[in-house]
């Protein structure tokens, strides 16, 4: 089976190289960038102003290979792959939730960016709490991370 997708955007972001990229939304210390909207495309935006907040599925185009073990930031433990948001996977798709600030005509003005630029989009989809925020959700390793993580700084933001 092949399945092939393509981009319906791209992102603009001040992040030019892997390196200093956030490695989450929520740690992205409002960085702002933009979502270059390819012109077919722009009739699908109606109503999308509404929300504040948007899911972006992305193309992680720097990323190459992947294991199936592997060391996730703020853990010192190897880590099966699917248990982690390391972007180096079989199918390198990231998942960024985004504050949604403005659009104009096919650009999206966005706060909070994790992505590099250059990122193809792949699709948007409005972030709605009532359907994406669990009640009882569990962390696993992570939920141990961030007691540690939080003691010492590393994790929050300022």
């Amino acid at each position: 089976m092949k399945i092939e997708y393509s981009p319906i955007g791209i992102i603009h972001s001040p992040f030019q190289q892997q390196a200093g990229t956030p490695v989450q939304p929520s740690r992205a210390n409002n960085a702002e960038g933009r979502i270059e909207l390819l012109p077919e495309y722009i009739e699908g935006l109606a109503d999308l102003q509404g929300f504040s907040h948007i899911v972006l599925l992305c193309h992680l185009h720097q990323c190459s290979g992947f294991q199936m073990k592997v060391t996730p930031y703020l853990d010192d433990n190897q880590r099966g792959l699917f248990a982690t948001r390391s972007p180096r996977r079989p199918n390198p798709i990231g998942l960024s939730v985004v504050e949604l600030l403005s659009i104009d005509n096919n650009m999206l003005n966005i706060r909070n960016l994790d992505l590099l630029d250059g990122t193809p989009v792949l699709d948007i989809k409005p972030y709605v709490g009532e359907f994406d925020q669990r009640q009882g959700a569990r962390f696993g390793w992570f939920e141990h991370a961030k007691q540690i993580t939080t003691a010492d700084n590393r994790f929050c933001t300022k």
